[in-house]
């Protein structure tokens, strides 16, 4: 009998090749960001999303990521107002992401505040487009999760609710966690506006970071926010090694169920490993978020490799200004406890967020 976490890594890599498949065999615009929310999706814990309340959240998201449309006016004739009010609104999302404990939802009211306003500012008909794709690669990884969880079911559990999950941060370190990912998010935002299309996938890996900056400290954030990418970046170049040896369909759907797999046994402790889930998680992203733009470089015959390059150390540079952004904070944390006045200050808020 497989162990839960046996069936974990078996959904997580099924829901990758089923997602590749249709996300590339259909030809859906930007096919990467379906198979990024079917991984997303994959890793969250409990049970699968019920296809009729996805289909409703799918449409929600549309609807949400549409709205980021809003700001590109803004943007575009009012950079600096529309740069603070960009801030204000991630450090709302950010806090209360934190604050009420769901990634998922966090990263999509990111993507509507911080990437559909550069999608719209390099031309506005793709905004629309790219807002669709999103809510339908939601909508195919909550299909194929459900797909998967019928091959490889868990046990009923009761209250399986109350059983996963951390608890509640405190006020103190949300608002700290939520400054922490604001800092992060806020200058490749303002240099995605400047050439959004080179800028954008470097957009979508900071959201990534910044999220994952919550969990770590200044002592551990060098080797999960910086390794992890680095870690990413490895898988792609590993996946589009094995891809050009025979560049079809069939073999993108096997690396990439490769890649989940591999991931897997380490990001669900299959497999001993000295990093935590998150470092995993965000190692799996970084290799679509490389991968797939690499395979749009390929058919638009442009040069992979030197692209796939300087996307490298973009995403490393990106994760380096992430480790300092944190170590930063968290001395300045120890010295002014943000939300407290007087001495003292709060223990131990360091350690959460």
């Amino acid at each position: 009998m497989l162990h839960p976490a046996d069936k974990a890594v078996l959904r997580l890599t099924l829901s990758l090749g089923l997602a590749a498949s249709l996300a590339y065999g259909f030809a859906m615009p930007a096919p990467f960001l379906v198979c990024v929310m079917a991984a997303m999706v994959a890793c969250k814990p409990g049970p699968p999303i019920p296809l009729g309340r996805g289909v409703v959240v799918s449409v929600v998201m549309a609807l949400l990521l549409s709205a980021g449309i809003l700001m590109v006016p803004l943007l575009e004739y009012y950079a600096t107002a529309g740069v603070m009010l960009t801030a204000a609104m991630l450090y709302l999302v950010f806090f209360t992401g934190a604050y009420r404990a769901n990634p998922l939802v966090t990263m999509i009211l990111v993507i509507a505040v911080a990437v559909i306003p550069v999608v719209g500012t390099a031309e506005q008909i793709l905004a629309p487009l790219i807002s669709v794709t999103l809510a339908v690669g939601l909508a195919v990884g909550i299909l194929v999760s459900g797909i998967s969880h019928a091959f490889f079911p868990d046990a009923a559990r009761p209250s399986p609710a109350k059983s996963i999950g951390s608890p509640r941060p405190s006020r103190q370190a949300a608002a700290w966690f939520a400054l922490r990912a604001t800092l992060i998010m806020m200058p490749v935002f303002v240099l995605a506006l400047t050439n959004p299309s080179f800028y954008l996938a470097a957009v979508i890996k900071t959201i990534t970071l910044a999220q994952q900056s919550g969990t770590t400290t200044a002592r551990t954030a060098g080797r999960e926010l910086v390794g992890s990418t680095a870690m990413g970046a490895w898988m792609a170049v590993l996946a589009w090694g094995g891809l050009s040896l025979w560049p079809n369909l069939w073999m993108l759907v096997l690396w990439l169920m490769a890649a989940g797999l591999w991931s897997g046994v380490r990001l669900f402790r299959l497999k001993n490993s000295s990093f935590p889930p998150s470092f995993w998680s965000n190692a799996l992203v970084t290799m679509l978020i490389l991968l797939g733009p690499a395979i749009e470089d390929s058919a638009n015959g442009k040069d992979v490799y030197q692209a796939l390059v300087v996307r490298v150390f973009l995403f490393i540079g990106v994760a380096l200004y992430a480790w300092a952004t944190v170590w930063v904070l968290e001395r300045v944390r120890v010295l002014w406890p943000l939300g407290v006045r007087g001495r003292g200050g709060v223990r131990g808020l360091s350690r959460t967020g």
